[in-house]
């Protein structure tokens, strides 16, 4: 195993249609951790956007899949094999439904718990046991968001105005979060990240 190299995903649609979406937070979070280290995925390899750095002690890949959420670990499954990386050393970056508004929580393992990119990634990779940064967005009739809205149409609406705002006051404790999962492993992370409520 590749013990020093790490993948970092964001998980999301691509094109402009979807660019702002709630559904595309993950895109978001991972060009802003990219941004923080000096690259951005410019890059196209096996249906993704992506770019590497040596950063935070290790060799850190950044990779945004092109394939629509539903296939999306097609392609990091690629990334994953071919650069024999560690499932420990797995990051996927996701929206989540089931978390009110700007809540984030680092978890090890589990199931998809309805979200269709993580059902994709177990698949392809073959294992649970990778890491996932959930961002929540809520869920329409919870939290303040109106019952009526349908769940699809929601996660592909655009995150605007208190949401948006919500996203960047907590984009550098994000990025402060995945750096300490790089360089000290994840229990230090999962202290500092599920402590952002």
């Amino acid at each position: 195993m590749a013990e020093n190299t790490f993948l970092i995903a964001g998980l999301g649609n691509p094109g402009t249609r979807y660019e702002n979406t709630r559904h595309n937070v993950g895109f978001m979070v991972l060009d802003a951790i990219a941004r923080n280290a000096g690259v951005r995925p410019e890059l196209t390899k096996w249906d993704a956007d992506y770019c590497k750095a040596a950063i935070w002690g290790a060799k850190v890949f950044f990779v945004k899949p092109q394939t629509f959420m539903n296939i999306s670990g097609q392609s990091v499954a690629r990334f994953v094999n071919f650069f024999n990386i560690d499932i420990g050393n797995i990051l996927v970056v996701h929206d989540d439904i089931d978390m009110h508004p700007g809540r984030v929580k680092l978890v090890g393992g589990g199931g998809p718990g309805g979200h269709n990119g993580i059902r994709s990634l177990i698949q392809c990779i073959g294992s649970r046991e990778f890491f996932r940064l959930k961002y929540g967005v809520g869920r329409p009739g919870q939290a303040g968001v109106h019952p009526d809205i349908p769940v699809d149409r929601y996660v592909l609406a655009s995150l605007e105005g208190e949401e948006a705002g919500l996203l960047d006051t907590r984009m550098n404790s994000i990025v402060e979060g995945v750096r300490t999962f790089v360089e000290s492993g994840s229990q230090p992370a999962m202290n500092l990240l599920n402590s952002i409520k």
